[in-house]
């Protein structure tokens, strides 16, 4: 009897290994794979670190500040010589962000620039919300925001405020040089 409980047991851990571990490649595992590799840039930061006046924030976009609690950021930088390493890396973060557990909340593009949002949790409570944009020109940019609580749609009104916000910007330095390259031909 204690044999066969032995057996049941490591079948049960067995199962629960193949499981896991054929459920493909993550977002986390992405991030964390790249993070020290040749043209990719990562932070990961928490968001108290963020020195931000929210004195002009309304209520409900103080209530999504206060929901995040940290930010990660992973960039692929464009160059002459990595145009199809460019293509590989977009399509493998693109085939991660495939999983029906991201459910998305926006997607567009512009002049060459793609931009998708996309969260996991319902339309109430997100634990976490992605950003996900790309350019031929300049490379793309993943921004994992994490959180408890987080309410999609109000997230979109805290990067309203935050475009305007009045904050250390040496904090996010290398990620802010990232992104006005990523974007600099979406506004003009």
């Amino acid at each position: 009897m204690k044999r066969a409980i032995n057996h049941l047991l490591l079948g049960l851990f067995a199962t629960v290994m193949l499981v896991s571990c054929s459920s493909g490649p993550t977002l986390q595992t992405y991030f964390v794979d790249h993070q020290e590799a040749p043209n990719f840039i990562s932070q990961d930061f928490p968001i108290s670190m963020l020195k931000v006046d929210k004195s002009s924030f309304t209520e409900e976009q103080n209530e999504a500040f206060n929901s995040v609690t940290r930010l990660n950021f992973i960039g692929y930088k464009a160059n002459e010589s990595n145009t199809e390493d460019l293509k590989v890396e977009i399509a493998a973060v693109k085939e991660i962000l495939k999983d029906e557990k991201y459910n998305e909340l926006i997607e567009f593009s512009d002049k060459g620039n793609k931009i998708a949002v996309k969260y996991i949790g319902t339309d109430d409570e997100a634990d976490e919300i992605i950003i996900f944009g790309s350019s031929k020109e300049y490379g793309f940019g993943v921004v994992r925001v994490l959180g408890s609580d987080m309410n999609p749609s109000k997230m979109g009104t805290l990067v309203g405020a935050l475009k305007g916000a009045n904050f250390d910007k040496d904090q996010l330095k290398d990620i802010q040089n990232f992104l006005d390259d990523l974007t600099r031909n979406y506004y003009s």
